[in-house]
């Protein structure tokens, strides 16, 4: 009983600590709000106000009206004819026009033999994701027009592809980003917190009080990891209700899975935070060191690009990456009602990442305060 009643006086401590310190609140709440409201907006890869310059050198009819479904796009929302060649690769050079598009002088005529009409599509190489996914809707479009002038004439296509999407049907970018923020917010907030704590403590003398009472290191240890973890799954709890009632984002699988993970990603964390700490001298070299960590960690997670995209080597030193694996968790446990085998094959690595960082950060406290 002395131990437990030992280290609630401290996670007490730490509660106060942070909660009264104007800093320490707009920490807790001011990053959830702020990402929560700007990231399913602007850290989008889709692609709405694109620029279309189009140079018909056909005249038909059949031209015109794919020049006015190109104009009608939701995709397009600026559509520039243009006059000759030169004005195209103007358009291209100044960042005017994102694509471009030629459509030949035998186009239409083409078309009506039941001939192949080729129509010739320039991208800004600059500008390679938002072009290429901007090249997906304009070859949708001629697409669908070609499918539609065949019913009209009575021609079969010899074969059509359909596309189904699971788990997102609509393709609506906020399902995608949401349930990442999850794992990317209480990061950042439960990482600082810790990293932070022990440095605050240096700087302010009272980490020497600490070690004169009948407190252990483990104990301190411990006592500085469960308000982390509070602020973690605090910070969770807003942005799951944000996403579901908010945003309308489907929760399809099970809250006791999802906060079982929580529960293993922030120990992960917290581990992560206080090897930092144990390190740092200051507060300035706690900070420098959980962004030092988090950066490289946030891009190598799977969140801004597929983890399968990239090298082999990189691909396993992703591993170790608590961020990587809980990523996986909130979008299989939020979008596809993940199984508990295919959680539990994602929370054993968070154990034994967990188990890695509190032991080091163990011996470096133990070693700070020999």
């Amino acid at each position: 009983m002395n131990f437990l009643n030992r280290i609630r006086t401290l996670v007490i401590k730490e509660l106060q600590s942070l909660l009264n310190d104007r800093s320490g609140r707009v920490l807790l709440f001011m990053p959830v709000i702020l990402q929560t409201v700007l990231f399913p907006f602007a850290a989008t890869l889709e692609v709405k106000n694109a620029s279309l310059a189009v140079y018909n050198e056909d005249g038909g009819l059949a031209s015109i009206e794919l020049m006015q479904r190109f104009a009608a796009s939701g995709a397009f929302t600026e559509f520039l004819p243009m006059q000759s060649q030169s004005q195209v690769e103007a358009a291209i050079e100044n960042r005017d026009a994102l694509l471009a598009v030629r459509i030949p002088e035998d186009f239409s005529r083409k078309l009506a033999l039941g001939e192949t009409a080729p129509v010739q599509v320039m991208l800004d190489g600059r500008r390679s994701n938002s072009s290429q996914i901007a090249f997906g809707y304009l070859q949708s479009i001629v697409d669908q027009y070609l499918k539609e002038r065949s019913e009209t004439a009575g021609r079969i296509l010899p074969s059509e592809m359909v596309t189904r999407y699971w788990f997102n049907p609509s393709l609506d970018y906020p399902k995608y980003i949401l349930p990442s923020l999850i794992a990317v917010i209480t990061t950042i907030g439960s990482l600082i917190v810790t990293a932070l704590s022990v440095a605050r403590e240096r700087e302010q003398g009272t980490f020497d009080q600490l070690l004169v009472s009948p407190l252990t290191p483990e104990m301190i240890m411990i006592g500085k990891a469960i308000p982390a973890m509070m602020v973690a799954f605090f910070q969770a709890t807003l942005i799951l209700l944000v996403a579901v009632f908010l945003y309308h984002v489907p929760f399809r699988g099970s809250l006791a899975l999802l906060y079982t993970g929580m529960f293993f990603y922030s120990l992960a964390l917290v581990g992560v935070g206080l090897l930092i700490s144990a390190v740092s001298s200051t507060q300035q070299q706690a900070f420098l060191g959980a962004f030092v960590f988090m950066m490289p960690a946030i891009l190598l997670s799977g969140f801004t690009a597929p983890v399968e995209n990239m090298p082999q080597w990189l691909q396993y030193l992703t591993w170790p990456n608590p961020i990587r694996h809980f990523v996986e968790i909130v979008k299989g446990v939020f979008l596809k009602d993940a199984s508990f085998d295919r959680i539990a094959s994602l929370i054993w690595p968070l154990i034994v990442i967990s188990a890695c960082t509190l032991t080091a950060a163990s011996v470096m406290f133990r070693r700070k305060t020999a």
